[in-house]
């Protein structure tokens, strides 16, 4: 079956015919293509047709999809069995490494998503402290769980007040603009003994790519250790992307409690908090704050989240934002040259190219640009080979598996595109 018949049966057996909103693609006026299978930087569905890809997973495959390495370790876990619901070495060696690459987080917990992740980090925070409020900010993803869907980016920024959320539930979920420091500083003033955290993407990634303001995570840091707050930092994109340590290490700031997912998996389904002893000793069975996963911690995860840190640990992250930074470098001037002005956002190797001509620092700014324009722009390069992310408030992803060929290829295919 093509991608067209493939998805009018979707839309029988799941809502939209997606289990993810995005992918349904209705932000750029399209339909989605079904892969069928994918190798290094490259994507191939099943019409037979071959992409470069700029979504990876939505960002886990930094080392493109079917690393030797990964698939190795995969598949020599799976020959093990697939799930144990018990301990396993395979949670030991992984959490091993990331303290290693991470030190903030001294003790950990493995969970199955970035939304198990963050969800159980802002329930040890509030039985840590004892207090009921958090802060978040308008336009950061951190996952679907009720609490964290008040002004939430992403496909949830679609959807804004989505049904089936009490109010009751986000009425402790206290709002700031991304890189607003002084909105932070209002909430610590009027209700400072009530935070238990604050939860931040350290680059924000589902408003598109938003870098911090100088002084904005230090200043964080600040207020948190001054009114007795936790700082969570948010690093299911950023975390060993942005640099091998994450963006702690990148802006040199030590958070409280860290959430980790996408790249510590490998391609299967992962995700992690972690942080300070103190902190996490308040997990049950130590302490009283309960979380529980009947998958946490599966051996095949596990074995490819460690094979994908060992293998990264040989990579030069320097020059893949050198090789990232001439491509964005290239599409901007492209587009300049036809009419169309862009704001390109650029961290390491994810970035986002916004049709607008203003500069693009929080949610606000991200919303203005022009979204059909982009769609214009998705839909020419989807037809020429080129895979991005189906909406403009995402992130693309390069990744060290991309070739000098497939950077030139989308840079002519940008060429091609009219308006």
């Amino acid at each position: 079956m093509d991608s067209k018949s493939l998805f009018a049966k979707a839309q029988t057996l799941m809502p939209g015919g997606v289990n993810s909103p995005l992918r349904a693609c209705k932000y750029v006026h399209a339909e989605p293509v079904f892969i069928q299978n994918a190798r290094g930087a490259h994507l191939f569905d099943v019409d037979g047709r071959e992409y470069v890809d700029y979504v990876f997973s939505w960002g886990p495959q930094l080392l493109g999809h079917q690393d030797p390495a990964v698939s190795e370790a995969a598949h020599k876990a799976i020959d093990l069995g697939s799930s144990y619901g018990a301990p396993c070495f395979g949670e030991i060696a992984l959490a091993e490494k990331i303290t290693e690459l991470i030190p903030s987080m001294e003790m950990m917990r493995m969970v199955s998503s970035g939304t198990e992740a963050t969800m159980s980090a802002l329930r040890l925070a509030r039985g840590y402290t004892g207090r009921k409020k958090f802060v978040k900010f308008i336009g950061n993803y951190h996952g679907h769980a009720d609490a964290f869907l008040a002004a939430a980016g992403s496909a949830a920024a679609t959807v804004p007040g989505t049904p089936g959320v009490p109010e009751e539930v986000t009425s402790h979920t206290l709002l700031a603009q991304y890189n607003d420091l002084d909105a932070v500083k209002a909430h610590f003033e009027t209700d400072g003994e009530d935070i238990a955290c604050v939860i931040v993407e350290p680059v924000a990634g589902n408003m598109g790519l938003v870098l911090p303001k100088d002084g904005f995570l230090q200043g964080l840091r600040d207020l948190c250790t001054q009114y007795g707050a936790l700082l969570i930092f948010d690093e299911v994109i950023t975390g060993f992307r942005v640099s091998p340590g994450g963006a702690q290490q990148r802006f040199d700031i030590t958070p409280d409690l860290t959430t980790l997912g996408k790249i510590i998996g490998g391609g299967f389904p992962v995700g992690c908090y972690g942080g300070k002893r103190e902190i996490m000793e308040h997990m049950a069975p130590v302490g009283t704050v309960f979380q529980a996963g009947t998958l946490s911690g599966n051996p095949v995860a596990m074995a490819a989240g460690l094979a994908t840190l060992n293998r990264l640990a040989d990579c030069d992250y320097d020059a893949l934002e050198a090789r990232t930074k001439a491509l964005t470098d290239g599409l901007a001037e492209i587009m300049a040259e036809k009419g169309k002005p862009v704001t390109v956002n650029r961290i390491a190797s994810a970035f986002t190219m916004y049709f607008s001509n203003k500069p693009v620092t929080n949610m606000i700014e991200s919303g203005q640009a022009d979204g059909e324009t982009f769609a214009t722009y998705w839909q020419q390069m989807l037809a020429q080979g080129i895979y991005l992310a189906p909406a403009g408030f995402e992130c693309a992803f390069t990744s060290f598996a991309h070739t000098d060929e497939d950077f030139e290829k989308t840079l002519e295919a940008a060429r091609k595109v009219e308006f």
